[in-house]
């Protein structure tokens, strides 16, 4: 019998997983923790290297999985590094250590998986998994606020795959007429144009619907605005960047599949309406937010509606949103490792208790100022061209309206987004007192110097390789 490389992975995951659990010495959980860095990246490369290959039935390497596998790999380096010095500072109880890098794992090896997965059902199984991982990390240090972030979550997102579920049984039911039942999506997307139109519909709503919760979409968006403020920064990194993807992977697949029937064009319009809320809500939330990781969050909302535009405007716009999603990774998990050191500077989230960072900080407010302007989608970022590529789109698809419906609420958004970030920056803060300062190490600043570098390659001069994944994700999109 073969062996399987995949389930190698998800063995040794789990495996290393329970060790750290039930293991209560720093020392040697740092190195399993290692260990997993090391098999993660050993998967990842394994996986680029047996392109479009399928093991255990359930899980192809295909362009998207490949993609976002290797974001997933590269933000969770410094996620882990992260977290050392955030554990490290607050010298915290050998227990709860364990338990929040052995949620670390088991929420990357889950992404990864759910990445990966052909099989509707299965990606439902491991985006389950990230629920109750996330919650762990949420709940990490176990105050009366991080217990209410932890219910609201694990509320949301219990009735959100509940929702996909239903979705599931109702997309069981459009297979009959169709002479299958497969749900793999490779499946689903041949019997397109014979599946139960009625059935399909319905499916679509729910499986859409309770994705949003994972993605942070209208309406089930609220999951994830109090877990990214509640979580450890290095944690909030990871739920707004790579727990995101994996809410895009689940609407991807599956809008691939309505793509490819007669409800193309109506699900079009349910996407559009959600997309326009979330940009709307991120606007309206923006420019009245005080709670510096709590905007992060909402800016998060805001570039999840973009991307869904990208998709719903189709041509060129499919190829945008897979870029822009990858892009956005890089830029909002580095803006959640600096939220780390301002915290440790100023012991506050807000922005009246915080200003003068280039003072106190210089190396990680240029990191502030650079996010900023990346995030905002201005040159060189590489989100200028990925947003440039979706507008383009939505004016070739004749959405000039929505075009500038989106352009008016986006500036509002960086007018509110700028106003904080320069607030931080340059600002005197208010009875701060500057004798008890934590200094912070500027070599701490260098893994989001990296992540930004790559916002600017990818976006500006992506390797052929790179392009080839994009293209191979959106082939069978109706072009």
């Amino acid at each position: 019998m073969e062996v399987s490389m995949t389930g190698i992975y998800l063995a040794g995951a789990l495996g290393l997983a329970a060790l750290v659990f039930l293991n209560k010495n720093r020392i040697i959980n740092y190195l399993l923790v290692i260990a997993f860095l090391f098999l993660q990246v050993g998967f990842t490369v394994y996986a680029y290297m047996h392109f479009n290959q399928t093991e255990l039935h359930y899980f192809t390497f295909d362009g998207l999985g490949i993609l976002l596998l290797v974001t997933l790999t590269i933000i969770s380096i410094p996620a882990v590094y992260h977290s050392y010095i955030y554990l490290g500072s607050k010298q915290d109880n050998p227990g709860h250590t364990a338990i929040y890098f052995g949620a670390v794992i088991i929420l990357l090896m889950a992404l990864s998986a759910a990445y990966l997965s052909n099989h509707i059902a299965v990606t439902w199984i491991f985006v389950e998994l990230t629920t109750l991982s996330a919650s762990a990390l949420i709940y990490h240090r176990r105050n009366n606020r991080s217990l209410e972030g932890t219910w609201k979550y694990v509320f949301v997102c219990a009735i959100s795959i509940t929702l996909v579920f239903i979705g599931i049984l109702f997309l069981s039911f459009s297979l009959p007429q169709a002479g299958t039942e497969d749900l793999s999506f490779k499946n689903l997307i041949s019997k397109g144009n014979t599946l139960n139109i009625f059935w399909l519909r319905l499916a679509f709503i729910f499986i859409f619907t309770g994705f949003t919760a994972k993605m942070g979409l209208v309406p089930m968006y609220t999951a994830g605005i109090d877990a990214k403020d509640k979580a450890p920064s290095p944690a909030g990194a990871l739920l707004s960047s790579v727990l995101m993807n994996v809410g895009f992977v689940g609407i991807f697949r599956f809008y691939t599949v309505a793509a490819n029937t007669n409800i193309h064009t109506w699900a079009n319009h349910v996407m559009m309406i959600s997309a326009i809320l979330s940009i709307f809500v991120a606007t309206v939330y923006m420019s009245r937010m005080k709670n510096i990781k709590r905007m992060f969050a909402y800016s998060s909302i805001e570039h999840a509606g973009i991307i869904i535009l990208g998709l719903v405007a189709g041509g060129i716009g499919y190829y945008a949103a897979i870029l822009h999603i990858i892009l956005h990774s890089f830029v909002k998990s580095s803006l959640f490792f600096q939220q780390g050191q301002i915290y440790r500077v100023y012991k506050s989230k807000s922005i009246y208790d915080v200003g003068n960072y280039f003072k106190y900080n210089h190396t990680g407010a240029i990191v502030m100022l650079l996010a900023f302007f990346f995030s905002s989608a201005m040159p060189p970022s590489g989100l200028f061209i990925s947003e440039f590529m979706i507008f383009r789109a939505l004016f070739e698809a004749n959405y000039l309206w929505l075009l500038v419906v989106v352009m008016i609420l986006l500036t509002i958004i960086i007018w509110a987004f700028g106003k904080n970030v320069f607030k931080l920056l340059f600002t005197p803060p208010v009875e701060f007192k500057e004798e008890n300062i934590e200094k912070i190490n500027p070599m701490e600043s260098l893994s989001q110097y990296i992540l930004l570098g790559l916002v600017v390659y990818l976006g500006l001069n992506p390797p052929q390789e790179f392009v080839s994944l994009i293209q191979d994700a959106i082939q069978n999109l109706p072009h």
